[in-house]
This record gives C-alpha cells, structure tokens and sequence, in this order.
C-alpha cells in the first residue's frame, strides 16, 4: 500500500470522520441561495486547492492561469449542465525531473457532476475525477458536500483518493465492497486513456475548509488539504517545502467576468491566479445594432379582393425590383421570386444574418411592405451556396395581428408551417446579375498548434487573399492564397515515425515550405436530389495537405432530430510547398455519419469509417449550441491504430469552440470563428478537411434549430 505523510491513526480518524458528518449535516434556518461560485488554483469551482460541491452557472465558461511553487496552470473549464462540468488543463512544471532539472507540460481533463442539491438541511453533494486522461500528475477522485450554514458562509467537506488521499492517509473504506480497492495502480502513465484502474483505488483522506463571503465582491477562504504534494517534495531537491497542510486565500471579484485568487499555500508558497469567464448564454452586448426592421401596414378592409395588378404588363417585374431593394438594403440578397395572385414564394440569400429566424422574420416584412394586398400567403426559402433550405410558410394576416402582440414571437412560431424545399426552385425567376458572381477579400489570418513538447503554443499571422465565383446555381468555384509574415510553427517538433503513413505530423513542414500557398483550390456543386436529401460534390485542393475528389449525401427531414450522411472521398497527398504539386500517397477515405439533436442545444455526432492514415474506426462530438450563436464541444476518435503506434495522447482527442462576430460586437453578422484545440496533430484518426460540409449549412434551417431561434423573427 502506497501511502505519503504520516498515517492516521484511528482515534485522529474517528474524529475527522465526525468533523466531516457534521460539517455535512449542519441544519440551517436560512434560505439555500447558494451564491455564486468561485475558482481554485485548479481553475475549477472549490476553494483554494480542494474542490467543492458549488457548481458555476450553466453554461459558463472560465479561463484560469495560476501559478503556485514551480507549476504555472492554464485551466479552461465549462459548465456543461447545470449539474455536470469539465475541465481542461495545461501545466507547464519546472524542475521536475530531479536528474536533470527539466521542465514538463501535461495535459489534463476534470470531470464533476453534482447528484445532490441542496436542500434545506442536507448540503449539495457531488463526485469528481481529476486528471482521468493525462498521464495522472494529478490524478484524483473525490467526493465532496458543500453548505450554507449562515448568510455567505459554506462549509465543505470531502474524502479524496489519488493525490487528493495522498496526504494523512487510512485504508479505503470502499474495500469493504471489493478488497482490491485496497491498493492503487502506479498512476503516471502513457496518457491519453483513462486509468480506469486506478479509480477509486488506494488510500483515502478527508479535506475540507470555509469560504465567506465578506462582501459582494471579496470571499475569503481557509482549507485543509490532503494532497502532499509527493512528486513535488519527496525528492532530493524538492521544488517546495510542504510545512502545514493548511491554506489560506482569498477570491476578488473585480467585475463579472474578472476574478482574482490569492493564497498562502502550505505554509511555504504564495499562489495566485486569474480567472476570466464568459457565459454564452449571456448576450455579450445588451441589445443589437441591427437597422430596426420594417414595420408592418395593415391592409385597408377589402383591399385583398382587388387583383387588378395581375393585369398590368409588368407588375412581375416591378415587384421583384421592389423585393430586390429593400432586401439589399437589409444586408440580404435575392435570390428567385414566383408570384401569384395570393401567394408568393421568395428565395432569398440571409446575407449578413446568422440566424435563420432573424432573416425570415425581415424577409417577410419586406413581402407586407411590397407585395399586393390579394397575397395573403409568404412563403420564405432561405438559400445558402445555391441551395433551398427549409421553407417557411406565414399568413400575412397572421403577421398583422401579431406584430404588436407580447408574445408575438412564439404566436407567430405556433402559426408558421416549415416544410422542404426541393422543388420550390421549379418555375421561379432568377435575378440575372447573380450568375456568373465574384467576390474577393483580402484580410489578416492566424493559425495555431497546441502542446509541442518544445513550446506550448506556435502561431503564424499572415494575409490571406479568398476569392469566389459563382457559376451557376449551386456551382461555386472557391480558392484561397496565404501568406505568412511571422510565425514559428514551421519549428514544431518532428514526432518519432510510427507504423502510420505522416498524414498531419508533417504539418511543420507544411508551414516551413509553403509560403506562399495555396491552401485550397476547388470547384463545388449543391444539389438537391429529392425530397430531404442533400448533395455535395468537391472537386481540386481541398485542404493545404490533400486535393482529389469529395462526395457527401445527407438525408435530413425538416422537423427531424435525426438526420444521415454519407461522405467518400479519393486524395493524394500534397506537395510540402502546396503549390499545384502532389507526393506519391493516395488514399480513399470516407465516412457514414449520424447527427441527433438531444435537445437544449445538444448535439451528439457519430462518423465512422476509414481515415487518412488508412485507420478505421469512429469519431464521436457532442457540441452545444446556443441562441446567439456559440458552440462549445468536444470529440474523441478511435480507431484500430494502437496508443503505441499513435504516440503521446493514445488517441485523437479535442475541444472545439465557434463563436460568431454577431454575440461579440451585436451587428448582425453571418460570420463566424472556428477554433479546434486538439491533443496533438498526429496520424491516427486523422479526416479529411473539406469545406462545406453539408449538415452545418443545414441545420440552422431546420428544426430543431430554426425553433430555437425564433426569438429573434421579429428583431
């Protein structure tokens, strides 16, 4: 049995183990508001280095960098439910190898989930692993209860296991279930796999401690921890002197999303850090600085019985430049327009407005201001890359009663019929300045790689110059040049060569020759097939590192959850200059998908099939989507490469972020930064990275997110 700092004995045991019942079972008088949580030097919800049972907002987000002894900690962590959180973690630790003095970074992932609430009388209750996929530097399990026990004062206290046991530890109550929980697997391992085996295992012991909050902005701590901290000090040259397991802190909340940590750590060190937190669900500019939209005139009473439009020669047309206007005006495009004497069908591009809602809602009042009073029925088919998305149907009388209604929205969501467009185009004028069509921009870029060995973070900024042209409905010819001013990405390390053909762990080579490049040539086509089925064909340099041909089908209902894909592509490797050149590997990838919508912005994908390397397996996301627009997610693939032969990090693994201009500034923007923060840029699991896959230009027409954002029809 491995144990460090002295053992309990039992009558010291007997009397932690009651501190903690009480501690735990306090009955309290007052009100269970549980204020808001603060951030440990872990970056998590807890006290100074102990966590707690506190849970964050929902759907917060918080970046924390801290430093304490000789480790400098970057923690980003997410309120994933209001119950459930993770954490990711980055430790750069210096001196830790007694031999030779060097510095190591390690990755980590926190999980918590919080199964009790609390209550008047009983505290919230929660179980959490700390450090599960790393290579267990910090490798923990706890289970901790946390209370209010007066206005702004809790009380916390826990049993841990792991490092968290590793201080004044006794033998682990849970073997009496199961006699193998006794002792604990080493736990520094390979990483990238969770050590299942180590879980729960070993010794245990108590922690604990107190936060008051003495005013609305300051909340003072003291803990008392049970991590000694063994790799750190039981060595010939420790990186600090552990002299008293207490600490003693403080959190200052400068505003929301600013706060402050610092603390007197183990009677030797002081420890501080900085937390910055964000919640997407929180409108980042109160407001918009959207044009107000159009207001909608009532028709005379018998007004809609008059057709004697339909009679003037060119009505078709004076309409359809009347639409054309008001939608350029609005940031929005026109597309096609099918006119009848009491229904109208107009396709059109959303333009600046990232939610589909938003630019239908705008649509539609531009059809009341301009269509004749005999056209009572709107029907309204975003476009997107030459493609009709879902179709909106509304009654204009509808949309006159409701306009000044108090819940207008969801009245006017209630009356609205959505249904596929597949056909819709058939039969409808097209705006002949439309095709051909070329657009150009030239802008800055950056691009950055995570977790080299050598440097933690490599970037390289440049200029981009991406330019568009569209041939014909559904036909687009796209191409981007980029050059680099600065950068050192092109220094990354070069990885060990496994069994795998270097599909991605040449990317150094990659950004050392090509500048300038050519990261993307292609020639696309959208279709629609039938009937709730989509289609993309890609043909050219798909990506910096491969061209060749890509094919995708996706079958997705309009009021579905459920939707299907089918993706194959052939590709050849690039040359390292991404000029026009190609290297000798080719290879067919493809991939059969599946996409369900949990619902409250959940949304779980499933690709499996064959990758770039020539691996087979599957890649699992699970992403949530919010109302303005941002998404936080995560992923892990498995395929049939072994950890050995993949390298450091076991498995291709990330976190994935979007967040639109849109929530950042509050103009309406259609534009969006994607960020991917992966394990490391290795050849397993590795897919092929085309642009316009279709399931993201879809989704945002259909249910259930065209739902979701309905609040925004009349804004």
């Amino acid at each position: 049995m491995r144990t460090f700092g002295k053992k309990a004995n039992p009558t010291r045991r007997a009397r932690l183990t009651a501190a903690v019942l009480v501690v735990v079972a306090i009955p309290s008088g007052f009100a269970v508001a549980q204020d808001r949580a603060t951030y440990n030097l872990f970056g998590t919800p807890g006290l100074l280095d102990m966590p707690s049972a506190a849970s964050a907002p929902d759907a917060e987000l918080a970046a924390t960098i801290s430093h304490m002894a000789t480790a400098t900690r970057t923690t980003l962590s997410f309120q994933i439910t209001p119950r459930f959180s993770g954490s990711f973690r980055y430790s750069g630790i210096q001196n830790f190898f007694a031999a030779t003095g060097a510095e190591v970074f390690d990755r980590s992932f926190d999980l918590q989930y919080r199964f009790v609430d609390e209550g008047r009388l009983r505290p919230a209750v929660a179980f959490g692993l700390r450090d599960f996929l790393g290579t267990g530097l910090y490798s923990a399990e706890y289970i901790v209860a946390t209370k209010n026990v007066a206005p702004g004062l809790t009380v916390t206290g826990g049993l841990g296991w792991g490092r968290l046991g590793s201080f004044n530890g006794f033998d682990n109550p849970l073997a009496v279930f199961n006699d193998g929980l006794r002792n604990r697997p080493s736990d520094f391992g390979f990483g990238g796999n969770p050590e299942f085996d180590q879980w729960f295992r070993g010794d245990a012991a108590f922690f604990g401690g107190l936060a008051w909050k003495a005013t609305n902005r300051l909340t003072l701590k003291a803990e008392y921890s049970s991590d000694a901290y063994p790799r750190e000090t039981q060595r010939i040259n420790p990186t600090f002197n552990r002299k008293s397991p207490w600490n003693l802190g403080l959190s200052y909340e400068a505003n929301d999303s600013v706060a402050v940590q610092v603390a007197y750590m183990y009677g030797d060190q002081l420890g501080f850090g900085v937390t910055l937190k964000t919640n997407p669900k929180q409108p980042t500019v109160i407001g918009g600085l959207a044009p107000q939209p159009l207001a909608i005139t009532p028709r005379a009473p018998g007004a809609a019985r008059d057709l004697g439009w339909t009679q003037q020669a060119n009505g078709q047309a004076i309409l359809r430049d009347n639409v054309k206007l008001f939608l350029s005006q609005d940031g929005m495009t026109f597309e096609a327009m099918e006119v009848a004497p009491q229904a109208v069908t107009l396709h059109f591009r959303p333009g600046r407005f990232g939610n589909q809602a938003q630019a239908v809602g705008r649509a539609a009042r531009i059809l009341a201001r301009t269509m004749p009073a005999s056209v009572e029925n709107f029907t309204l088919v975003p476009v997107v890359r030459g493609t009709p998305m879902a179709a909106v149907t509304l009654r204009r009388s509808d949309l006159e009663a409701l306009e000044t209604e108090p819940d207008n929205s969801w009245l006017s969501y209630g009356r609205a019929t959505v249904s596929d467009a597949a056909k819709s185009l058939d039969g409808a004028t097209y705006d002949a300045a439309l095709y051909p069509k070329f657009r150009w921009a030239l802008a800055p870029y950056i691009t950055a790689s995570y977790f080299d060995p050598d440097s933690p973070i490599r970037a390289d900024v440049g200029a981009a110059l991406s330019a568009e042209w569209d041939l014909a409905p559904g036909i687009m010819l796209a191409g981007r040049v980029q050059k680099r001013f600065a950068g050192n990405r092109d220094d990354a390390t070069i990885f060990a060569p496994s069994g795998l053909q270097r599909v991605r762990s040449d990317s150094n080579i990659y950004a050392r020759e090509g500048d300038p490049a050519l990261t993307n040539l292609t020639l696309s086509w959208y279709d629609r097939p039938g009937t709730n089925v989509y289609s993309r064909v890609t043909v050219g340099y798909l990506e910096p590192m491969f061209g060749g041909i890509s094919g995708e089908m996706l079958w997705k209902p309009v009021d579905s959850r459920l939707a299907l894909g089918a993706e194959i592509n052939y590709v050849q490797q690039r040359d390292f200059d991404q000029q026009f050149g190609f290297r000798d590997y080719q290879t067919a990838t493809g991939h059969l998908s599946a996409y369900y919508a949990f619902g409250n912005g959940f949304q779980g994908t499933v690709d499996a099939g064959r990758y770039l390397a020539g691996d087979w397996g599957a890649s699992f996301a699970l992403d949530r989507t919010f109302a303005n627009g941002w998404s936080i997610g995560a992923y892990a693939t498995f395929t049939n490469v072994s950890a050995e032969d993949f390298g450091e990090g076991s498995f291709d693994k990330g976190l994935r972020f979007t967040i639109p201009l849109e929530a950042v500034v509050g103009t309406p923007s259609s534009r969006r930064s994607n960020s991917v923060i992966r394990s490391l840029a290795r050849d397993g699991g590795a897919k092929l990275d085309v642009s316009g896959r279709l399931y993201n230009l879809v989704k945002d027409s259909h249910q259930p997110e065209l739902k979701r954002d309905w609040g925004g029809f009349w804004r």
